[in-house]
This record gives structure tokens, sequence and C-alpha cells, in this order.
């Protein structure tokens, strides 16, 4: 996913398409727009409008300058609205994404949101999990002596481990740096986000909001979902990162609420 733009708050987007209607693609924590690629061909083929991706803050090619909070992340991704949009707009957001996009949905940020659409996001999270992820943002980001190195490591930070290889584009927008440095593209203090109720933030959308997750995703239930969207549905036979694994079934999920 080459050819992206820097907005004038340091963040980098991908973009396509064309019409007036807007799809935003946000991505999860640890990861960057390039996740979307296996979604491109359904999206161009299909998506009767323009698409943007951006790599949220302290993400990707985007400015590794904080704060990270869910606020700071909607701040940016409401900018990008505001540039792009002269239509309708449809949110979709994978993982910490999705709670990025009903965020954004709220109606507190400026932009009117069409539709959100949401998978694979961790509703529940235990205080345990949270210290983890704060005991993350504290450390600083490793380095690696070789890009091998830092690909593996952004691969498993990413849930993308076994799905994307090691030598594709997406894997190679996931590591910065030269010469024996090599780092993911990944400011660490980013996991400091965690900690807002989720469940509140997906309740915040004034837009409504669909919920999905892969039957195997062990970060979320079809019963968490469902408090929240009663008719909230589940790929089958796929995990948590289910636009790589079943990009039909999620395009489908996706288009579905957007015709």
């Amino acid at each position: 996913m080459d050819g992206g733009h820097v907005t004038d708050r340091g963040i980098w987007a991908a973009r396509g398409g064309r019409g007036e209607r807007l799809l935003v693609l946000l991505h999860g924590m640890g990861a960057n727009a390039s996740v979307w690629e296996p979604m491109l061909p359904l999206i161009q083929g299909s998506w009767r409008g323009r698409w943007v991706a951006p790599d949220l803050r302290g993400h990707g090619r985007s400015v590794r300058e904080g704060p990270y909070g869910f606020g700071m992340h909607a701040v940016d991704v409401a900018g990008l609205i505001e540039t792009e949009a002269s239509g309708p707009v449809t949110l979709v957001g994978h993982s910490f994404g999705g709670a990025v996009a009903a965020l954004v949905a709220s109606g507190w940020f400026g932009p009117r949101v069409h539709g959100v659409a949401a998978f694979g996001v961790k509703i529940e999270w235990t205080e345990e999990e949270t210290e983890k992820a704060h005991e993350l943002a504290r450390r600083p980001a490793p380095t690696f002596a070789t890009r091998d190195e830092a690909t593996a490591r952004y691969l498993r930070v990413s849930g993308l481990a076994g799905l994307a290889p090691p030598d594709s584009a997406t894997a190679a927008a996931g590591v910065i740096g030269t010469d024996g440095r090599f780092q993911v593209a990944m400011d660490p203090r980013a996991y400091g986000a965690v900690g807002p109720s989720v469940d509140g933030l997906l309740r915040s959308a004034q837009a409504p909001l669909r919920l999905a997750a892969g039957a195997r995703d062990p970060m979320v239930t079809l019963e968490q979902m469902r408090r929240i969207d009663p008719v909230a549905r589940v790929f089958e036979g796929v995990g948590h990162n289910a636009h790589w694994e079943a990009p039909e079934q999620v395009w489908d999920f996706i288009a579905g609420g957007t015709r």
C-alpha cells in the first residue's frame, strides 16, 4: 500500500477510488494501513466511492508523538475525514481501530458518520491485561540487528505471523531503521491507550454500529458483542485477523450495511 500522503497532523494515509461516499479503514493496535491489502481488490471492485486508510498515530509511517489516547486518535481521524469527505462516511475498524471508529462516530469530534462496521474488538479487559499493556508502554522500543528479526517481531505484534509472508509489502511496512538498528514501526507508548471502557466507547457511537468477529477469535465472544449489537455475527472458521483469513466474509459484513 504505497503512494500515501501525510496530513498536517503527521498522519500517513493511503487513498483510492472515486465518488462522494467515503470508506475509512482503521487498523488494530501494533499494525498499520497495509493490513488492508487483502481486502483492497474487493473494495476497489465493489465500493462506489473513495476510501482512505491511515496509519494511526505512533504506527507505521505516521508521527511517533503522543499522547496516544483514544481521544487523540479520534481527533486525527476526524481531521482526515474533514479533509477527505464530500458525502456519506462509513467507518470500518479492526480490533483497537473499531473502538476508535465508534468514538469518532460519537459526534464529539465533528464528522457526521453514516455507519460503523467494527470487527475483532476486544470488549472486556482484565486488570492484569490492562497493566500488561501499560507495562509494554513503559518499555523502550527494542532494536534488532537484522531486518528479518524486526520483521518477525512485527508479524507477532500485529497478529500476522503465519498469515503475511515475511517478504511481503505488508511485512516491510511494519519495520523501520537501517544499518543494524531495525525496529518495529510502532511507538510502544501507544499501548498506553488501553484502559477506558471499550464497552462505553462502542456505545458512544451515534451512527448505526455493527459488530463481528472470527468464530475462533480469542479476544471477544458473540455473547459479549450481542450485548451491544443484538445482531452481531461471527465469521466462520477464522480467528482475530479475519480480514486476512476471510476477506470475502468481512467485505460481505461491511457492504451489507453500506449499500
